[in-house]
Order: structure tokens, then C-alpha cells, then sequence
């Protein structure tokens, strides 16, 4: 015989695609089609569907930018499509390579029940399993009209990502609105020529095996009549029932298949979208999972299940009944799947408390898992936090996205900044959206990095976004995948199950050690810092808000306000979703973002400003309520403000400005930059010789990818120093030394207070900036007299330390990296802490001159990118820095914490006794409130601060029968430490609960 190879795979294809799948469906009618297109935003499927709906036809234009047109659509099934399978076929105006990324539609009984979703993938709708015939049809369609933002080229400005400024054109034109009978072995047909055709392209060119199923396939065309597909797909099939019945082999690969459909809570939406893609995506998989017995469907998000219990109940009751049969699996525990590397450990926490708690609530159960596929790195002390709130695994597929270095491992344990580890697993398909393709299938079990020891991965199956999810199609193939020589086995399984497995087959896994960081998106450390600045105030203002109102309850029996601190809480905790903290969504939904978390501040600040009047109690003292615990054995109260012998001096008389406490002595040129910073008592220098820090730096940003989300490398070609001053003056205010500096460049300004206050080590600088660029970067430059081998940057309950140098590819690709509230470079006796009130970005430089080594570290204020929002960043930002001269950990954690949450001064007639009182180097109190299941306990959270072993104690001074440890969100411990003595390990995180 000849190799007629090519021969068959162009016929296969062209066959399949011209006359199989246009012949899924057969005979067709037009159905009837009214509409109703709403002038304003979305309303309830009850209002819809009683809305007056005028004619309409196919061919019409419908829909503006982010509108929404009710469709109702009427007919009758033909007398003679009796006893067949009788569907509805959609198409709005659909994409196919735009599935999740355009118009949608939800469809409706008269009744209100919903159907299902349409979509590009998924365009039909069930009518009837057999017909009757002449029954009459009525359904209604929700239709979205979201515009497309992506396009083909993902990169172009647009204003279609704000309702405020989107076009009013009508984008879709409807193409069909038909009955028509599905023929249920053309569409099985199809399926097993997908199947075989697309594994024998990932076999060897002339194993035995492809060659088999190439004939096979040449032999099942060879009986199909192409005029008469229907009544010929049997006998076509007949001919494949060989080649697919030849089971796998022992030793293949399995693959633990789960339905999912990432949504991104916003991104190229708005929030008030997203609950619309929950309803269709759910709707769609409650109907698959009736369908098919197989198939386990998994979505993660607490939000994404309480937006459907309040704004869609109807759907919610369907969902909640196939997550109390065992197959719509709530996973990952978290409030949303947020980012994990700017939210403070507080937030982490909550996301866990707050997910785990709506699951137990509505549905009897907790997620043993978190499940993170998309979000931007992760960070080190992420494995302490999982494991301290109860979870055994953690699941993600971003790292493969890495643009230099190929994550070594798929399944591994994962260490902590504390040493804690958790058992982890990267899909090695490299997608969250998998099509259980040929391809994927294979590429699965070829790049599988365990395949010596383990047997097994995880594949999330479904089209994400609004997508509509897993297909009947996707169902289909892994029934043939579960048992098919030469493909890996493919089985419906919960993740839990596969984690088990996985466990016990790879009892000493390898160990990562550190941060996840993602070799991408490095500008989500610094796009949108509108949002990223009220979100650090939100957090810090509940966290005070808790620890006021709890000390109101305790001290003088107020009511405490769970209620609202939880509303307000879920808002803060929606907005770390991985697409809007990090700045990467369209501009509707950072103007939203920024006004809801200004009301959370609000908000928070009000509980906060009536628990401290009530404890200061009548009178006219002035009392200073200091809400940290790094000022001593008695922090977390209320005190007469103490007086300060110390004095600042400012010297204006020659060419510097010189400001000096009995800490620190620092010249200011005339150009207001920082030349010197010396530390008193050591006489150590700050700035590297012949430079200057408090240095601008302006760089032409401009990503060979995506806009908001980039950083690449060579940024740093291009700079412009920011040196010109358009005005510079100083005062003392108050015994502070105050020095103002003006700039102006291209079409921004720049207005800089630095300030030096008695007993201060760090040099306060307020940047006040209009910005007004575009494709720029605003760095702010630190050359540091330093020999630091690492920096230290602030991250949940401790730091991570990060190599200053390159010597291999993964630090050369760490050019832009995280910090929350301090990054620290030192040697052993001496360094410099940067603080700061609002950003998460920066970069680290190292320079040898002759015997002189400069470290340089550059804080990133701000960005202009223009996708998805055009304007990024435009207008007034006010940026909180600070140099702390002569810092360790010890002092760079306590200038950090103190930028962030300033004392409040009040007048009353008391002191206010903080609740604890703790001992310890190093300790620190994150957290205190009262405890989430109503019982009146108090939580107090500690953590080590400074990466050592240390010992302490603590104190609760109120009335309480014991203080004994808990999980992290709060669980009793069988084997709970119980009493106030401390004894740390580095960056350990307790949580200890005082019962009353």
C-alpha cells in the first residue's frame, strides 16, 4: 500500500468541517422574534420577561456598548419531527474566536426558569429529547451586548471600556433564529473523528498505531455517503469502533478531568456583568450535569455563589441542589480568586474566613483545596497561611506562563518564608481552559516533569469568561480518552480525589522553595495606583476599625458591628480580585473600584471615630489612641501624647539645606535631592558617594504585550532624570524641619514635602503628583551606600529576602519585584529601609566602582499605560515614602507600619487599657476583633517579624476563662497551645482566642 497520509488528514478535515458538523442539525424552521432593547442597565428576569416586545426579524442590528436587548422567541415544532430531537439554534452575531468576549445571551422559560447560555461555543438551546410534533415553543434570551475589547490585536486603546464613554452604534446583527433537529449520530460521528484525528497527529509518523487509525478513518469516509450524511453517519461510525475501543496502555498518563470556566470577577467587564456570565455559565453546567451522569463541574469564588443566591436566586437553588449531589463543587475557599501578592496578611485571612464560611453556610461544606489558576505569582508566605487555615493543597497553572525559565516542577511541596510547605500541582497542559484537544491531551502527558515517579495531573476542561463553560462536545471527548490506546486516560474527578491520589503515588515530592513569581505582568505591581491606594487605606482602616470596635465591646459592652464590618470587608476583598487590584481592568471598573473603596474607608473610619469617643469617655485630655503594637509593652490603647526631648534643626545658610535630629543629619541640594543621609551614631553614610537619592526618573514604558499588565526589560534604555526645580522652600512647623520641592515635566508637576521630625529615623517624602503621561514610567531613585547582598521586602506577616545580584537566568528575570510597606538593604551592622503608604513595586540595582559598591534601589510610583484603560493613572496622586537611615528589620518593620497607621488624637476623660498587653522582640499584633461565630470570644494575631526564633508573652486584660491557640480562621486546635507564653519560630503566624 502507498502512505496516503497527507491524502487522508486533508480529506478528514475537509469532510468534518464543510459537511459533518453542518449536518449535526438537519431540518430547520424560523422561529418568530420579537425584542426589547432596554434603555438603561440590566433588570430581573421578572421584569424582563414581562417587558412589551415589538417584531423583529434576523438581519437586525441590536445592541450598543454594554446594553441589553430581551428577545422572545415563539414557534411550533413540525408535525414531522415527531419523536426526533428537537433544538433551538442561536446566533446572535457570534465570534467563535471571541468566545467570552462578546455578546451573550441567557435563556428563559415563560415561567422564569432559566435554560442555559448562548455563546459563540454553544449556540443551541433544548427544545425537546422526542417531539411530540406541532407543540408550541416560547422562550425568552437575555442578551448582552458586551462590546469586544480584545479584538484580534489585544493592544489598541479604546473608550468602549466605560458605559461613561462608549459608543451608542448597535454592534451585532443577528444571523439565526431557528428549530432544527439534532441528529444524535452525525454529532457522535464528529466526536470520534475529532478524537482519532487528533491523537494520530501526536503519534510517532509511522507508529503502527496512527497508521491503523488512519485507515480506520479512510474507511469510515469511505462509507459515508456525503449526500446522505444522516442516514449513513452509523454506518461510518461502525468502521471506527475498532481503533476506538483498543484500550490504553498500563502505563499511560491519567488525567483527572474537572468542569470549570474561569470567570474573571471584572477584567474587560464591569462587577455588575460578571454576576450576569456567573448566571449563564452556571445555568449551562446545571443542564450539562443533567445530561451527563460522567461529568463533576468545579467553580471557585464565594462571591460568584452569593452574587447568584442574591441577584439570580433562581439559578442559585438549581446550583445549590448539584452541589448537594456531589457535582458542582464549590473549590478553593476564598471570597475570589485574588491576588496573592499585594493584600496583607489580614486580607489573606479573610478571604479565607469569609469563603470557607459562606460554603459552610449555604452548602455544609469547606473546600479542602485553593484553587488559584490566573493569578500574577504568588507569594512566600502563602504556604503557612494555607496550611494554618485548614487547607492540604493548592492548586495554579500561571507560573507556565513564565517568559524566561521553565518552572521545573508540576507536582511538588512548596515552602514558606516560616518553613511550612504545602503539596502543590501546575497542570502540565498549560491551560485553565482546556478543550481536552489531542494536543493538550498530549502535550500533557509528554511534559508531565514527575513522570519517573508519578502517574497523574489535573486538566480544568471548559471555555472561561463567559464562555459558557464545558460543552457536551468536551464531555464526548473524554468519553473516548477514558480508555484509548496511544491517549493519556481521561476520567471526570474532583480535585480533591486526584490530590489524594497524587499524594499517595509521590510520597517525597520535590521542594520550591520561596516566592512563585511569575516572569510576566510585572506592571500589575504599579498599574492603577488609584485603585492600589485605597485598597492599602481600606484594609488598614478595617483592621483599626476591629480593633476600636472590639475594645468598645470589651471595655464598656458596646454593640459590636459584625454585620457591617463583614459588608465591608467582602468589598475589599472583591476588589483583590487578580484583574482589579493589579490594575489590569477597563476603566469602568477602576472608576467603581475607587469610589467603593473610598466608602469602605469612610465607612470604617466612622466605626473607628465612634469606638474611640466612646472609650475616651467626657473631659478634654488630649489622649493619643496608637493603633500598632510596635511602640512598646502597651500598645493597641489610648494615652496622654508623650513629650519629646528631642530637637530638629534646619540650616539654610549654605549650598544645602541641612536638616538634623539626634538621629540623623541629611543635606538637601539645590536641585532637592537627597546628597547625604548620615546616621549619627554610627557616622554611616546613606547615599553612595557623588550620587543623589529622592531622584525622579521619567522611562518611555511601552510592553511588547500587554499594556497594564508589562514591564519588559527594556524600560531601562531609555530614562530621563527629573532634576530641573521649579521652586524649593523650607520651614521648621512645629519642631518638624519641612522642605518643599516643585518640579514640572512634559505635562505633569511634582510637588515634594519631605519632612524630619524629633526622634525620627526616617525622612518622611510625600510625593504629590499630577499625571498627565502616557506609555511612562515614574521611578523614584535611592543610590545607597550599601553592600547588600539581598534586599528585604515586606511581604503577609514577615519579608522575603531576594538576591541583589544575576549570576543565573531566574534572578536575571526578577527586574521588578514586590514589596508591601518597606524594602530593607543592609549589611551587617547598618542599612537603609525605603517605607511607603500605597505602592507594591520596585527594582534593585548593583554597581562596583573600584572597592565601592552602590546599591540602588528604585521605588515605581506610577504608569500610563492605555489598554484596557486608555487614561491609566491621569490625575492627582498623593504617594507616602519614606527613607529610614540606619534601619534593620526591626526599624524598617516599625516605619513601615507607622506610614500606614498613623495615632489619632481625641479628646476625653480616660486612658483606654489596651485588651493585650505583649512582650517580645519582635513580635507584632496584626490583628483584634471579635470572633466571626457571634460568640463574644476575642482573636487576637501575632506573628515574628524579623525571620528568628524569639520567645514572649502575652496579656489579655479582660475577663476571660482561658487564651488558647486557634486556626487561622478562627477553628479550635485539638491540640492547641493554651495560655499567654509565645515561643516563635521566624515569620510564625499565631492565632490565639481569649473565651469569655
Amino acid at each position: 500500500m502507498h502512505d496516503d497520509t497527507a491524502l487522508t488528514i486533508g480529506r478528514v478535515k475537509r469532510v468534518l468541517e464543510e459537511r459533518i458538523r453542518p449536518a449535526v442539525h438537519s431540518a430547520s424552521v424560523p422561529l418568530t422574534i420579537e425584542c426589547h432593547e432596554l434603555p438603561g442597565e440590566p433588570i430581573t428576569p421578572v421584569e424582563g420577561l414581562a417587558l412589551e416586545y415589538t417584531p423583529a426579524r434576523v438581519g437586525d442590528d441590536w445592541g450598543p456598548a454594554w446594553g441589553t436587548t430581551w428577545f422572545r422567541l415563539t414557534g411550533a415544532v413540525p408535525a414531522e419531527w415527531a419523536g426526533r430531537r428537537v433544538e433551538a439554534l442561536i446566533d446572535l452575531g457570534f465570534d467563535v474566536n471571541m468566545t467570552g468576549f462578546q455578546c451573550e445571551a441567557l435563556a428563559y422559560r415563560p415561567d422564569g426558569t432559566p435554560v442555559k447560555s448562548l455563546n459563540p461555543r454553544n449556540q443551541w438551546l433544548p427544545i425537546a429529547d422526542a417531539a411530540e410534533g406541532e407543540e408550541l415553543v416560547e422562550f425568552f434570551l437575555e442578551a448582552a451586548a458586551n462590546p469586544v475589547l480584545l479584538d484580534y490585536h489585544p493592544f489598541l486603546p479604546t473608550q468602549e471600556g466605560d458605559i461613561l464613554t462608549s459608543s451608542k452604534d448597535k454592534l451585532y446583527r443577528a444571523r439565526r433564529m431557528d428549530l432544527a433537529v439534532f441528529e444524535p449520530e452525525v454529532f457522535e460521528l464528529a466526536l470520534d473523528l475529532e478524537v482519532l484525528f487528533e491523537l494520530q497527529a501526536e503519534l510517532p509518523a509511522t507508529a503502527p498505531r496512527r497508521m491503523r487509525i488512519l485507515q480506520a478513518l479512510d474507511n469510515a469516509l469511505d462509507e459515508l455517503d456525503l449526500q446522505r450524511i444522516v442516514e449513513t453517519a452509523g454506518d461510518a461510525r461502525a468502521q471506527l469502533v475498532e481503533v476506538l475501543a483498543s484500550p490504553a496502555d498500563a502505563s499511560a498518563h491519567r488525567i483527572s478531568a474537572i468542569g470549570h470556566a474561569h470567570i474573571d470577577s471584572a477584567w474587560l467587564w464591569p462587577l455588575r456583568e460578571t454576576v450576569r456570565k456567573v448566571a449563564r455559565t452556571s445555568s449551562s453546567m446545571v443542564a450539562l450535569l443533567d445530561e451527563q451522569p460522567e461529568f463533576q463541574y468545579g467553580m471557585s469564588s464565594a462571591q460568584q455563589y452569593a452574587w447568584l443566591k442574591e441577584h439570580r436566586p433562581e439559578v442559585f437553588e438549581r446550583v445549590k441542589a448539584a452541589v448537594a449531589e456531589g457535582r458542582f463543587l464549590p473549590l478553593g475557599g476564598m471570597w475570589v480568586e485574588s491576588d496573592t501578592v499585594m493584600p496583607t496578611g489580614e486580607s489573606l485571612v479573610r478571604q479565607f474566613s469569609h469563603g470557607q464560611r459562606f460554603f459552610e453556610r449555604e452548602f455544609g461544606i469547606r473546600s479542602k483545596g485553593v484553587w488559584l489558576p490566573d493569578s500574577f505569582g504568588y507569594s512566600p508566605a502563602l504556604p503557612q497561611l494555607m496550611r494554618r487555615a485548614g487547607f492540604e493543597w493548592f492548586f495554579t497553572q500561571k507560573i507556565s506562563w513564565n517568559q524566561q525559565n521553565v518552572f521545573p516542577h508540576h507536582t511538588f511541596l512548596w515552602e514558606g518564608i516560616d518553613g511550612s510547605q504545602m503539596f502543590t500541582h501546575f497542570p502540565p497542559m498549560d491551560t485553565y481552559n482546556s478543550q481536552l484537544s489531542g494536543m493538550e491531551v498530549a502535550k500533557a502527558s509528554r511534559q508531565f516533569k514527575e513522570n519517573r515517579v508519578a502517574t497523574r495531573s489535573i486538566a480544568p476542561v471548559g471555555w472561561g469568561d463567559g464562555g459558557g463553560g464545558t460543552t457536551r462536545e468536551m464531555v464526548g471527548r473524554a468519553a473516548r480518552m477514558n480508555d484509548l490506546e496511544g491517549s493519556a486516560r481521561v476520567e471526570w474527578e474532583h480535585p480533591d480525589t486526584f490530590f489524594d491520589a497524587a499524594k499517595a503515588e509521590l510520597p517525597n515530592p520535590a521542594v520550591w522553595v520561596g516566592e512563585l513569581y511569575l516572569e510576566l505582568h510585572r506592571g500589575t505591581l504599579t498599574s492603577q495606583h488609584g485603585t492600589k491606594s485605597r485598597h492599602r487605606w481600606a484594609e488598614h482602616a478595617l483592621v483599626e476599625a476591629e480593633l476600636w470596635a472590639t475594645t468598645d465591646a470589651v471595655r464598656n459592652g458596646a454593640a459590636y458591628p459584625q454585620e457591617e464590618l463583614d459588608e465591608l470587608w467582602q468589598q475589599v476583598l472583591l476588589h483583590e480580585f487578580h484583574d482589579i487590584l493589579p490594575g489590569t481592568s477597563i476603566a469602568w471598573v477602576h472608576r467603581e473600584a475607587v469610589s467603593v473603596l473610598e466608602d469602605v474607608i469612610a465607612r470604617a473610619r466612622a466605626i473607628s471615630d465612634g469606638a474611640r469617643r466612646s472609650l475616651a469617655g467626657e473631659g478634654d485630655r488630649e489622649l493619643v489612641f496608637s493603633p500598632v503594637s510596635v511602640a512598646g509593652p502597651a500598645p493597641l490603647g489610648a494615652t496622654a501624647p508623650a513629650a519629646s526631648t528631642d530637637q530638629v534643626s534646619l540650616d539654610t545658610s549654605g549650598d544645602h539645606l541641612v536638616l538634623e535630629n539626634g538621629l540623623v543629619t541629611v543635606r538637601i541640594s539645590n536641585e532637592g535631592l537627597i546628597v547625604s543621609a548620615v546616621d549619627r551614631s554610627t557616622g554611616r553614610e546613606a547615599v553612595a558617594e557623588g550620587q543623589a537619592a529622592n531622584l525622579l526618573q521619567l522611562h518611555q514604558d511601552f510592553p511588547n504585550m500587554w499594556d497594564a499588565w508589562d514591564i519588559d526589560r527594556y524600560y531601562r534604555n531609555r530614562v530621563t532624570d527629573l532634576r530641573e526645580v521649579t521652586g524649593i522652600r523650607s520651614r521648621l512647623v512645629e519642631g518638624t524641619a519641612e522642605v518643599v520641592i516643585e518640579r514640572a515635566f512634559s505635562q505633569s508637576t511634582v510637588t515634594q514635602t519631605l519632612t524630619l521630625a524629633p526622634g525620627e529615623r526616617t525622612l518622611r517624602i510625600v510625593n504629590d503628583i499630577d499625571w498627565q503621561e502616557t506609555e511612562k514610567l515614574l521611578k523614584l531613585a535611592f543610590p545607597l551606600d550599601v553592600q547588600a547582598s539581598h534586599t528585604e521586602a515586606e511581604t503577609q506577616f514577615g519579608f522575603q529576602s531576594r538576591v541583589t545580584h544575576t549570576n543565573t537566568s531566574w534572578e536575571a528575570a526578577k527586574f521588578e519585584t514586590s514589596m508591601h510597606r518597606f524594602v530593607l538593604v543592609r549589611e551587617n551592622d547598618f542599612g537603609v529601609a525605603l517605607v511607603n503608604d500605597s505602592i507594591y513595586g520596585y527594582d534593585t540595582t548593583r554597581d562596583v566602582d573600584g572597592d565601592s559598591v552602590t546599591t540602588t534601589v528604585r521605588l515605581s510610583l506610577l504608569r500610563a499605560p492605555r489598554f484596557p484603560d486608555p487614561d491609566s493613572d491621569h490625575g492627582r496622586h498623593v504617594i507616602s515614602t519614606g527613607m529610614v537611615i540606619g534601619a534593620g528589620p526591626a526599624e524598617a518593620t516599625r516605619a513601615g507600619i507607622e506610614l500606614n497607621t498613623p495615632p489619632t488624637t481625641v479628646r476625653g476623660g480616660q486612658d483606654v487599657a489596651p485588651l493585650f498587653t505583649l512582650e517580645g522582640e519582635g513580635i507584632i499584633v496584626s490583628g483584634v476583633k471579635l470572633a466571626d461565630d457571634g460568640s463574644g470570644d476575642v482573636i487576637v494575631r501575632v506573628y515574628e517579624s524579623l525571620g528568628r526564633r524569639t520567645t514572649g508573652t502575652i496579656t489579655a486584660d479582660f475577663e476571660h476563662r482561658e487564651l488558647r491557640e486557634a486556626t487561622l480562621i478562627e477553628d479550635p486546635l485539638e491540640d492547641a497551645r493554651i495560655g499567654g507564653e509565645l515561643f516563635l519560630r521566624p515569620f510564625e503566624v499565631r492565632t490565639l482566642r481569649a473565651v469569655r
